[in-house]
């Protein structure tokens, strides 16, 4: 599976260079995310239609 490069960070980065966030990269049938500090590292692909439940359960507190 290739991971998307359209990568752009989130709006919540934060004041300085804006590196303590995540970056996302979406693509019709999948979306990645990866850490700004060290994109070189592992990346999360995950289908589209698992990534809102993936959002809820993380604003929920659960693994």
């Amino acid at each position: 599976m290739t991971t998307p490069d359209n990568w752009r960070k989130s709006s919540y980065s934060g004041g300085g260079d804006g590196n303590n966030c995540v970056e996302i990269a979406c693509s019709p049938t999948r979306i990645g995310i990866r850490d700004s500090k060290d994109p070189a590292r592992a990346t999360l692909i995950f289908p589209v239609s698992a990534f809102t439940p993936f959002l809820e359960a993380l604003k929920k507190g659960r693994p």
